[in-house]
């Protein structure tokens, strides 16, 4: 299957303006994540889809693929579905790799290839199992519930499932596996044109979850599971931590 590996890459974040240009460990972020993702065997290409001149010029002069982009959308889901436009049907499926991810661990954008490469597949994403109480309380950390074919049931900000038999929350864990949602997704061409066309759901309005659009639309979300740890950049001191446990 001929994949696609697209990187979306803004440049006006709110909490971290110009943030896929901030240098880690002396490279740009977007460098780091365009060149993880290149050591991903599975894709056929890599591109980044910016709306800004900056980040295009940047991923030119490394060496790396770009594509300009509006500056409205309102997802990486919609910037990814303007690149496959301009294309023209040159790939069978997509993935939508995290531009504040610097460190993506290639066999990651392997596994969820590997996903969205079955026929009957039309969505893939992953997810790693909760180790941290704190996490799993964590409004920002988004949990998955899936069924035993490993199609996506729900998602949600909050700890799911609820369990009603255990009135002291730090044990859940102890009773059973939680998953948190590791934000890389896959699309089959057509579903991507498909999805991105989508009006915003209720659930997702209520959760601010696009992926709950796609399934309260009737679409099967494939979840891999993995156990390798996601590390992102959401405000500026996040890269001291990460430059601290990637320092070598």
């Amino acid at each position: 299957m001929n994949i696609l590996g697209i990187i979306p890459a803004r440049y006006g974040s709110t909490r971290f303006e110009g943030k896929p240009l901030a240098l880690i460990n002396g490279k740009m972020m977007i460098q780091r994540v365009y060149e993880q993702a290149k050591k991903a065997d599975k894709l056929a290409a890599v591109v980044v889809a910016t709306d800004d001149q900056r980040i295009y010029d940047a991923v030119v002069g490394f060496g790396g693929e770009a594509v300009m982009t509006s500056t409205n959308h309102k997802s990486g889901t919609d910037r990814c579905c303007e690149v496959i436009e301009k294309l023209n049907g040159k790939y069978d499926a997509v993935i939508n790799i995290q531009g504040d991810e610097p460190y993506i661990n290639p066999m990651e954008i392997n596994q969820i290839a590997e996903l969205i490469s079955d026929e009957d597949t039309p969505l893939a994403s992953l997810c790693k199992p909760i180790r941290d109480y704190d996490e799993l309380m964590s409004h920002n950390a988004v949990k998955v519930v899936f069924d035993k074919n490993g199609k996506a049931l729900y998602f949600s900000r909050y700890a799911i499932p609820f369990m009603r038999n255990e009135a002291d929350d730090t044990k859940w864990m102890e009773k059973r596996t939680f998953y948190k949602h590791v934000g890389i997704y896959a699309y089959k061409t057509d579903v991507l044109k498909e999805v991105a066309a989508l009006p915003q759901s209720g659930l997702e309005i209520a959760e601010s979850l696009e992926q709950l659009r796609w399934l309260e639309n009737g679409y099967t979300i494939k979840m891999g599971v993995t156990e390798f740890d996601t590390y992102s950049v959401d405000v500026p001191e996040d890269i001291i931590k990460i430059e601290s446990i990637f320092k070598n």
